[in-house]
């Protein structure tokens, strides 16, 4: 099912999971703009596959734990196509050093809630902002890539743990706002995907998949987040909002 005009903008949209969400949406008719913090010159590759695809999708070099980068981001996607119809928050950092629980420094905490949290609520309010100044019957989309660690405790990665829950609780305060405007509010909890973000830890949870941690007994891969976040942007979930989609291999099954 094409979505045939459809703007989309996805943050951390040219890598990893991110990436995998540019490049299916865009494969399906969506009009892409991908938000990285690299800059245009070192996303030539990404770029060319992504125009591929979609001709008139774009990157933005942008950061958004920076205020004013915040508002050109959103600002360049409606005055390059006049609409934002889907909002994916994809981008966010794990901790530089895995610390335990008691040895994590104020340094770590502060960086990754203002990239994972405070950069994203505010780039979500002011995109929402933007998106209620035009008045449609179109089918409009936020939806925000959280994680397992939203409620799976990881004591040497809290700080990433309380963003990710932060960001469960922020989608359904949107959810509740925005619903009356005809625009829907969704999370994505990725579980175990193979990106560069867990490269570290490979063998490790490879491990873990062999000794019975999921159902599914693999580690996903991008394309299965983005699927998620395929159906969610189309719409086939409209009489929904502020509900959570899991893309985890049947981690979140409670078993004996």
């Amino acid at each position: 099912m094409e979505q045939a005009n459809k703007i989309a903008l996805v943050t951390g949209g040219a890598r990893g999971i991110g990436r995998g969400i540019s490049e299916y949406l865009a494969a399906r008719g969506f009009t892409v703009a991908a938000v990285g913090t690299r800059p245009q010159s070192d996303a030539a590759e990404f770029l060319s596959a992504l125009r591929a695809a979609s001709p008139d999708s774009c990157y933005i070099s942008g950061d958004i734990s920076k205020a004013d980068d915040r508002i050109r981001i959103v600002d360049e996607v409606l005055d390059r196509y006049g609409a934002l119809d889907v909002l994916v928050n994809n981008a966010g950092v794990a901790p530089t050093v895995r610390a335990d629980l008691l040895e994590m420094s104020e340094e770590s905490l502060d960086r990754l809630l203002s990239i994972n949290l405070k950069g994203t609520f505010f780039l979500t309010q002011y995109a929402a902002r933007r998106m209620l100044e035009k008045k449609t019957d179109e089918f409009r989309a936020i939806i925000t890539i959280t994680s397992i660690s939203a409620d799976t405790s990881s004591i040497n990665r809290g700080e990433y743990c309380m963003s990710k829950a932060a960001l469960s609780m922020m989608t359904k305060l949107f959810a509740d706002e925005l619903a009356p405007h005809g625009i829907r509010v969704y999370e994505v909890r990725p579980g175990i995907i193979a990106t560069d973000m867990t490269a570290g830890v490979l063998d490790k949870y490879s491990r873990m998949i062999e000794n019975g941690l999921l159902p599914i007994k693999k580690m996903g891969a991008p394309e299965d987040v983005a699927k998620v976040v395929y159906a969610l942007a189309s719409g086939l979930h409209a009489y929904t909002t502020g509900d959570s989609y899991s893309a985890d291999g049947g981690f979140y099954l409670k078993r004996l």
